[in-house]
């Protein structure tokens, strides 16, 4: 067998997706197991993220190279679930970190390695594919993150968000619970029957007392809201349609392509498309009421003395109390 010269193993890394390789694809290319071996030594200008999957780069692995080995280890039918894949279009509001949860095949046997969190399953969904990497559909990646989840807080975040951002309806995600594994459904049922009756948070359920005892007309909660031409510019807390007043509470929300924590923070296509935004941190809620509703009283009468802007609605649902 010829060897690859180390100037073309140079070269050969800038093929490989990502850097990341298969061990078996390298001696197939003519690279010796000894120069693997020896290249992914401690100190080496490579490593070894998971057996047989190299990493032709001797820096950090970014999250996405990490994503590309695990499915490098689990093989050509594997798919990426979780959170990794929920997070694939929408932010939302709850980011993936630590373990990569991949799909196989109930009749492989490669085992949970590493970082990568291995299930094996005779429900196999339709994989899409983007970017080079292979995802599970959202309501089933939904799912599967919920499963795994033992935080409330993030789990009600992680249920509610693609059903806020209309990336899956909450039915949807009935559906898939009902369908897959039974193991870990019971909080991911319970908080799904708060995010289907629209209390999504209990940041949420306060600021709707808030707001029941504002002289004010009651608004609609969780829209998602569009300019003229259709295009969406976010999705707000509450919303007073008549006058084009929105409210933001809490630190976390749901926007196109990120989550922004900081006070005061309104998306720049809501502002930009003249709607008026009150933002109100969760404490603030339970420490001063009194102050928030003067606060929505007086934004919803300088919105009402100016010209409307075209901005509308995407939910044609009324006003909850």
């Amino acid at each position: 067998m010829t060897h690859t010269s180390p100037p073309d193993l140079a070269s050969l890394a800038h093929t490989m997706p990502d850097g990341v390789v298969r061990a078996a694809e390298l001696r197939a290319s003519g690279v010796s197991g000894s120069a693997i071996v020896g290249r992914c030594r401690p100190g080496g200008p490579w490593q070894r993220l998971l057996p047989g999957v190299v990493l032709m780069s001797s820096a950090e692995p970014s999250r996405r190279q990490r994503l590309r080995a695990a499915l490098a280890y689990a093989g050509e039918d594997a798919a990426i679930t979780g959170l990794d894949a929920a997070g694939l279009d929408h932010d939302l509001g709850v980011r993936a970190q630590g373990d990569v949860h991949v799909l196989i095949p109930a009749s492989r046997r490669t085992t949970t390695n590493g970082y990568v969190f291995v299930e094996r399953t005779t429900r196999m969904p339709t994989l899409i594919e983007r970017d080079g990497l292979r995802y599970a559909p959202m309501p089933r990646a939904v799912v599967d993150a919920a499963r795994r989840e033992h935080d409330a807080v993030r789990l009600r975040a992680l249920l509610s968000g693609p059903v806020r951002f209309g990336a899956c309806s909450a039915s949807a995600l009935r559906v898939e619970l009902d369908s897959g594994n039974q193991r870990g459904s019971a909080a991911p049922r319970a908080a799904l029957r708060s995010v289907s009756d629209g209390v999504v948070s209990l940041t949420e359920a306060l600021a709707r007392r808030v707001a029941r005892g504002a002289a004010l007309p009651m608004p609609r909660w969780n829209v998602p809201l569009r300019d003229v031409a259709g295009s969406l510019l976010g999705v707000v807390d509450a919303w007073w349609d008549d006058v084009a007043l929105a409210w933001e509470v809490g630190t976390h929300h749901f926007r196109l392509g990120h989550t922004d924590p900081s006070p005061g923070y309104a998306s720049p296509a809501l502002t930009s498309a003249g709607v008026i935004i009150v933002r109100t941190p969760a404490s603030r809620l339970r420490s001063d009421p009194t102050g928030v509703r003067r606060d929505l009283v007086q934004a919803f009468h300088r919105a009402a003395d100016r010209v409307r802007p075209p901005v509308h609605a995407l939910s044609d649902r009324a006003p909850t109390r």
